[in-house]
């Protein structure tokens, strides 16, 4: 039964809230207020309604109406194996230069392009080709997509 009070608690205010309304009409209504007045206290009403309506609705509209989902996954980060031999079948299939390979070898190292171009003594745009290239070719959109397809295929330790 308080379930159903919890589940419904908004039509029963707005019944509760007409009833009060209709009473409070039927009383002046009896006390003659309404013969003389009955233009303005159906306007006072009226307004009343719509504003409390207004409210309301700004209330609802204003609430956001997603919800907040927080994934936890461990990752583990590690420095590739020295020494190690990528897939060459992969390379081929994938037609990934040996540029590219190193490129993606540091990007799972989590450095960042100017880190790479540093590292491998290119030009920062020379590293977004060789980046871009490799998303396309390993059919991905993002860094962390091409390090874990990389692992997958064999190209990455």
């Amino acid at each position: 039964m308080g379930n159903f009070f919890l589940k419904n608690k908004l039509i029963i205010l707005y019944g509760a809230s007409l009833a009060a309304i209709l009473i409070l009409l039927k009383w002046l209504e009896f006390k003659y207020v309404i013969i003389d007045h009955s233009f303005e206290v159906y306007i006072g009403a009226i307004a009343l309604i719509f504003t409390g309506l207004g409210i309301w609705l700004a209330l609802k509209l204003v609430k956001p109406k997603t919800e907040t989902i927080i994934i936890e996954r461990e990752v583990y980060l590690s420095k590739p194996a020295e020494g190690f031999i990528p897939d060459e079948k992969a390379l081929l299939k994938f037609g990934i230069s040996k540029r590219e390979w190193e490129v993606l070898a540091l990007m799972s190292e989590g450095l960042s392009n100017q880190e790479i171009a540093s590292h491998l003594f290119l030009s920062l745009n020379t590293i977004k080709t060789h980046s871009s290239n490799l998303f396309e070719k390993l059919e991905v959109k993002r860094r962390t997509q091409a390090v874990e397809k990389g692992k997958r295929l064999g190209l990455l330790a």
